[in-house]
């Protein structure tokens, strides 16, 4: 992915990862659409930042998404790149299915049915561009399991095989696939992680972001420093000591 010169769709930028992401990239030199369920901070967001394109999206509902993409190719026919950042995390007891089945089925829908809708949504379009990219977003739980949030780890693990699967089906194509593997990073996601010593904090995560986009614009993986820690266990033979330190660091394990 080139890291100006595109015409980005990031749904899941209202505030976050997504909104950090989503200023840094547009001062790189591109048009950036934000997309988000609420409207007011839809709004709050052009208002103080009016170079901003904004359009509401629901990654919940099939609907939502159908519409918010032909709002998008409407406005903007040139779109290249559209990054899937919606995602929802929720602490949950295995103990009982009272306690983990409905927060299970909701992160299912947001952070696995929600891309694969998107991808669904733009892929013709994104077909026809001489050079497109699809970000996808998993975690570094993905390769490592926090104990308090199965269902998140197991969505995320399938985004990161989801990635891999269709970048090989779209090998040709114009379109490449990059997956984004973030740490814990200081955001809203859990309560109490925006003030995580453990976290990273959210612009030193963009910044770092962002320059690898600039300096390997062809990589598969977006993996900052902090992340390798997780993602790269198995392959070094300390996975089981980097299970028991990510659930010895803190309450949420971050």
């Amino acid at each position: 992915m080139r890291i100006s010169g595109n015409t980005i769709f990031i749904p899941g930028s209202t505030s976050g990862i997504g909104l950090a992401l989503a200023l840094a990239l547009k001062a790189k030199g591109n048009t950036v659409i934000v997309g988000g369920r609420r409207t007011d901070q839809l709004d709050a967001i052009t208002a103080q930042h009016p170079e901003l394109g904004a359009v509401r999206i629901d990654v919940a509902d099939p609907a939502s998404i159908s519409k918010a993409a032909d709002r998008v190719l409407a406005d903007f026919p040139a779109l290249n790149v559209v990054i899937a950042m919606a995602g929802i995390m929720k602490i949950e007891d295995w103990h009982q299915p009272a306690s983990f089945l409905d927060s299970a089925e909701a992160i299912v829908t947001t952070n696995v049915l929600g891309p694969i809708r998107l991808i669904a949504a733009f892929i013709e379009h994104l077909q026809q561009q001489p050079d497109s990219t699809i970000v996808t977003v998993s975690s570094g739980l993905a390769f490592a399991p926090l104990r308090v949030t199965p269902s998140y780890n197991a969505t995320k693990a399938a985004i990161h095989m989801l990635s891999e699967s269709v970048r090989l089906q779209l090998a040709d194509t114009s379109v490449k696939v990059v997956e984004l593997v973030p740490p814990a990073v200081r955001t809203g996601l859990l309560p109490g992680q925006e003030d995580s010593e453990f976290a990273m904090p959210l612009q030193e995560f963009v910044d770092e972001v962002v320059g690898l986009l600039e300096s390997e614009p062809d990589a598969h993986e977006i993996l900052v420093e902090r992340v390798k820690f997780l993602r790269y266990g198995e392959a070094r033979g300390d996975y089981d000591q980097v299970v028991a330190t990510l659930n010895a660091s803190d309450p949420h394990g971050n």
